[in-house]
């Protein structure tokens, strides 16, 4: 089994892939550990483990959908949500527009052009998530006085 492990990382193409695959682990867990500046954790750590009334609960909830630690607040705290929301919003698209359904029948050029869209989605439903988040934060007073204001004007 050692030598089949070793074997992989001879060949130059799947070690590239491995190496990449493993990076973007690493990213995405120091992502997930970075907490968003500015942000009083301690006081949304309490929130979220108080008494279990509705604020409380309310963070867990979305927490097991999104897969993400919202009670700290970190950079990558939104997790897959994102990506899964715009793939499903395109999924209805394709069998409501018509030129989305034309993309699709086009074959495997048409699909990755879907799936590029998608990419291109996610990252504007990313800015939608993160100015709701940020508003909410701000309203609930979890930001640190010194940078009330500071996020997109509010």
């Amino acid at each position: 089994m050692l030598s089949t492990l070793l074997n992989i990382f001879k060949i130059p193409e799947l070690r590239n892939k491995i190496l990449f695959t493993f990076g973007m682990l690493a990213a995405y867990r120091i992502g997930f550990v970075v907490p968003v500046p500015g942000v009083d954790q301690s006081k949304m750590g309490s929130a979220s483990s108080g008494d279990g009334g509705g604020l409380g609960d309310l963070i867990n909830t979305f927490e097991l959908f999104t897969g993400g630690n919202l009670s700290q607040s970190t950079i990558f705290g939104l997790g897959i949500m994102p990506y899964i929301s715009a793939s499903i919003i395109f999924q209805l698209l394709v069998t409501v527009v018509p030129a989305f359904e034309k993309l699709q029948q086009e074959g495997e050029a048409g699909r990755k052009k879907i799936q590029e869209y998608t990419r291109y989605a996610t990252v504007g439903l990313c800015f939608i998530n993160a100015i709701i988040w940020m508003q909410y934060l701000t309203s609930q007073g979890f930001i640190y006085p010194e940078y009330s204001g500071a996020f997109f004007g509010m």
